[in-house]
């Protein structure tokens, strides 16, 4: 028998749900079931959502142009300057020095993570949360705590737990907004009232992941860097969702630092840079081409968003065992399995896709802790594909 090499503890222990889930739908697929997928916020996997033309036409312009090559590590510079305008916009004062481009916010929290956290170091995180965020800091020898988020009142942040659960080892404050899974909108008022709370703590930063922030459907979501002036707050965006080109994978994270407390952790992060080379340099000018022309295609995408999600509240009302609050944004519904006697998600998740080939994600991927006995699903395909894959929800539930 061969020996097998060992794998690192760090990898074995890593557990994406959305994907993880996608193993046995593949499996079904190739004994010929169609599977409904929805599983993933990909917006390119649906009809109605395509990429805007003229993103694409700079894309390939870039390319036709052999401007393929090595870019700058931190990002090509009209992109880095278009990219601090947009966040000047939004409150606060910017400029292409605090911009830097990455393979993806997840690349940016990877690199985040690389610079600021040592063994002891905390990362604290809303529950539910998008999973790298819990999958990554380990890496480093640092710990995720999760702070809760409110099932009963729209996923409201619970300021008092995380008041609880603050402490100096805590190096970064996680804030998604609107949030990915629950679509929660956090106020201006919950903003400072948080930023009250880090005020007391000098070694904490907070990452201010708004990759969802033109998906807002309550009128309330503001700049997390434009309400602070003392606690720096490193901004998280992209091209993925609100500008529907998730496989080009370019983000970026703006520093706002109003102290001037980061300068060892930014250099830290600029020799990270570096060392990777640089971000995909024809995709940044078809983001750089999203960013400074015409806008006027993105309100027809939002509310084709906002027709699919109300179609399926709608539909999750009249199912007896499903209940969901009403997200405020982005376009994910994090719905509640009402059946007490469920004891595992993940066996219900798997449960209906063999059954009725509808592919969910489980909610305790997104947190052991506040997410079990729930699901994730996105609303983005047609109402026609919503209607049947609720069809089938419906028939499971009912046996």
């Amino acid at each position: 028998m061969v020996e097998q090499v060992d794998v690192s503890q760090r990898a074995a222990s890593i557990e994406y749900a959305i994907r993880d889930v996608v193993v046995p739908a593949v499996e079904l697929e190739k004994q010929g079931h169609e599977i409904i997928r929805l599983n993933i916020g990909d917006p390119l996997a649906y009809e109605g959502l395509p990429t805007p033309e003229h993103m694409i036409a700079a894309y390939k312009q870039a390319l036709d142009s052999q401007d393929n090559g090595y870019g700058p590590s931190y990002g090509i510079p009209s992109l880095r300057q278009a990219i601090a305008k947009a966040e000047s916009g939004k409150g606060w004062d910017c400029s292409e020095d605090d911009v830097y481009v990455t393979h993806g916010v997840t690349e940016a929290l990877q690199i985040i993570f690389a610079a600021f956290l040592e063994d002891g170091s905390k990362v604290l995180a809303p529950g539910p949360h998008y999973p790298p965020y819990m999958a990554y800091p380990q890496m480093y020898g640092a710990s995720t705590i999760e702070y809760r988020l409110n099932p009963n009142d729209g996923w409201r942040i619970d300021l008092e737990d995380i008041k609880a659960k603050m402490d100096d080892s805590v190096r970064l404050l996680v804030l998604i907004n609107p949030n990915n899974p629950t679509g929660n909108v956090l106020t201006s008022s919950e903003i400072d009232a948080l930023l009250d709370i880090t005020k007391e703590y000098p070694k904490c930063t907070i990452i201010a992941d708004e990759i969802y922030d033109a998906l807002d459907f309550t009128g309330e979501l503001c700049s997390i860097a434009s309400r602070s002036k003392t606690s720096p707050v490193i901004v998280l965006n992209g091209v993925s969702k609100v500008y529907f080109a998730p496989g080009w994978r370019i983000g970026y994270m703006a520093w706002h630092d109003p102290e001037g407390r980061l300068e060892l952790v930014r250099d830290g992060v600029e020799r990270l840079l570096r060392s990777r080379l640089c971000a995909s340099t024809p995709a940044q000018h078809g983001y750089l081409a999203g960013l400074t022309d015409e806008h006027d295609w993105l309100e027809g995408h939002r509310s084709r968003v906002k027709q699919r999600l109300d179609y399926c509240m709608t539909r999750i009302t009249e199912i007896d065992g499903l209940e969901c609050e009403v997200p405020g944004g982005a376009f994910y519904l994090f719905v509640r399995i009402t059946d007490e006697s469920i004891t595992s998600d993940k066996q219900w998740v798997l449960d209906l896709l063999h059954q009725q080939h509808v592919l969910v994600v489980h909610g305790s991927g997104f947190s052991p802790e506040f997410g079990s006995g729930h699901f994730r699903m996105v609303c983005l395909p047609p109402i026609e594909v919503l209607s049947t894959a609720f069809d089938r929800i419906e028939k499971f539930i009912n046996g």
